[in-house]
Formats: structure tokens, sequence, C-alpha cells
């Protein structure tokens, strides 16, 4: 196992533009056939039409989880598998396409602008897939440069009408909740956000990105151990409760570990890392203000904490359409007083 961050290619297919260098910002001011698309494949290059399996694949970060990655390539048919990812390159295609084996091809896909996601061509190749991956990155990126284009669109039919598996680590796991931790000024600590669930930095979005049903009302949060991320993401969850009255959910994977979800709800952890599936007990937060520490106690069971530790072979079950049924894991009670996170 090992990171798929910047490996350097070849670039396979490059839609030429008249100014060969341009900024970001002026990409984005460009009509859509004008901005450069790049693309790298690996593989065959004449589509296939397999028979797919849904599933969905939350990865913690860290190294990437084979076993994870396996469960989407069975999952696939032996399809077409697309990678996208607003930096970084080919990082994932040799990984996926001869270590792993088992698919057509392999296409990443940087769509780095606004413009490149809302183009024709990037929707028909993401809608073209057997298996979707978002790859690592900044959320921020995704959100502002993805959300209400055609590259939204392609990932929710893939979700919800072609039915394939979808996956994301680190940032590409982040955006897939109902609700999505934006990162839009920059990333937040456990402790920022305890000592103030409304500082600049504890931005939320729902309800306006990527649709998977078994996610609703859910957020995620990824590299779970590395910092410890528990106690933001509880107060997250007290911003859904607040904010808009949401019967607040949470799943959170430590680096090294993946959820994988099958088409019945039912989540199985694999890798060498911890899940954490957190469920409002009952009551909301006692305090959760602007400029106030949090609060959010409830005789220390304010949030139902069950933690799953995988294995290879995928450890445990979680049934996500009712929350209430579980095995092969350890209850705990999370809670926040005054600012201080606690375990129960």
């Amino acid at each position: 196992m090992s990171l798929r961050f910047c490996a350097l290619s070849i670039v396979v297919s490059v839609l030429a533009c008249s100014k060969p260098e341009i900024t970001l910002e002026q990409a984005d001011a460009l009509p859509e056939t004008a901005a450069k698309l790049v693309t790298y494949l690996t593989g065959d290059a004449t589509d296939v039409t397999t028979t797919t399996q849904p599933g969905f694949c939350l990865m913690g970060g860290g190294a990437d989880v084979d076993e994870a990655f396996e469960w989407m390539i069975s999952r696939s048919g032996g399809g077409d598998f697309v990678v996208i990812r607003a930096t970084g390159a080919d990082g994932y295609n040799n990984y996926i396409y001869y270590d792993l084996g088992g698919v057509n091809s392999v296409e990443t896909i940087i769509i780095d602008t606004k413009s490149k996601a809302k183009r024709q061509d990037v929707y028909n190749k993401i809608v073209a897939a057997e298996a979707l991956f978002i790859a690592g990155g900044d959320q921020w990126d995704y959100v502002n440069k993805w959300r209400n284009t055609l590259t939204e669109d392609a990932i929710n039919y893939l979700i919800n009408v072609k039915k394939v598996p979808v996956g994301g680590t680190s940032a590409g796991c982040a955006i897939l909740g109902e609700v999505y931790f934006t990162a839009k000024y920059g990333t937040v600590t456990s402790q920022q956000a305890m000592n103030n669930p409304y500082r600049t930095e504890v931005t939320l979005g729902k309800s306006d990105f990527i649709s998977i049903p078994f996610l609703a009302q859910t957020i995620t949060d990824t590299h779970y151990d590395n910092p410890d991320r528990r106690g933001r993401h509880v107060t997250f969850m007290a911003r859904m409760v607040e904010d808009w009255n949401m019967n607040a959910r949470g799943i959170g994977c430590e680096e090294h570990t993946a959820v994988c979800i099958d088409e019945n709800g039912i989540a199985k952890v694999y890798g060498s890392g911890t899940a954490h599936f957190l469920k409002k007990t009952n009551l909301g937060p006692e305090t959760c203000d602007p400029n106030v520490k949090l609060t959010w106690n409830r005789n220390q069971q304010a949030v139902t904490a069950y933690l799953i530790t995988g294995t290879p072979s995928g450890n445990g079950s979680f049934n996500l359409t009712n929350w209430t049924n579980y095995s092969g894991g350890t209850s705990y009670y999370y809670y926040v007083n005054n600012g201080t996170f606690g375990v129960n």
C-alpha cells in the first residue's frame, strides 16, 4: 500500500488551447471548449459495458487500502475505472490497473477549474465509468469548482441512476455526506472548533452537492487519528442540530482505513485502523453559540460512538438504514463539556 498523490506520467489526452500558459482564473473565464483538459489513460481505450453493483467507499487518507479498492473493482464488473481530482497526476493508474488488476481501463481526469467541470466531454467520460474514485486534495477545490456543474451531475448519475461503486479518500471522502465541511477558509482543529463552533473556519454545506441516500443527515471526516478529529466532528454535528434540527450522524475514518457500504446499506471496515460511527443520542447541545465554548454533555452521553477496527477481509457490520443494528465493534459515548472533549 502506498500514497497516490503526485506521480509523474505522460499526458494521454490533452485538448489544445490557443494559449498554452494560462492561470486557473483565466481558464475559468474561457469558453468550455477553450480550456486545456488533462487526462491520463491506462489500459483499453474502448468503452465497455459491464454488470455493476452499487457501493460506496469512505477512505480515511494515508496509505490506500488495497482490499477496499479490490471491493470496488469487483463491484465494477471489471469495467472502466475513473479517478477524478483537482490536483496531482496519474498516481492511481498503475496501482489500480497493474498492481490490483481486473479492470478494462483506468482514466484520471484533472478537473481543476469551474469551466472544465462544466464541460460535456468531462461529463461523458465520468458517466461512462463502471467505478469512480475521488482522490485526496483540498475539498474546497471540489466544492468551489465542481458544485452546480456537469461534474456534480455526473457523479450523482453514477450514484443514483447507473448505480456503480463510488468512493473517495481524504478530501474526496469529506464531500460525500449530505452535510460536509467545506474547508473554504482552511482547516480547523478540534480545539478551535470546540472553543467556538461558529468561528470563521467552521464552514458547512448541506444538501447541495453529492447525494448518497445512505449518508443522509451524515457528515464524514478523515485522518481521524492524525490529528485527533473527534472533537471537531462532534462540533460539526452540534452545528447540524443547532442550525438545521438534524438527527445528526457522522462517520469518521482513521488513516489506513476504509468503510465499504453495500447496496443494502451494510458497512464493513477494511484496513488496519478504526472507523467511528457517530449518532446524536437524544438531545442536542446545551450550549452552541458564537464565541462561546461548546457544551454538548447530556450526562456524558451526547453522541453514541460505535467503533469498528478494520481487517483485510472486512470486519464488523453497521446498518446505515437504521443506525441501530451493528456488530463487531465497541460502544462508547462522546461528549464536549465547556470546550473539552470527553469519552465515556
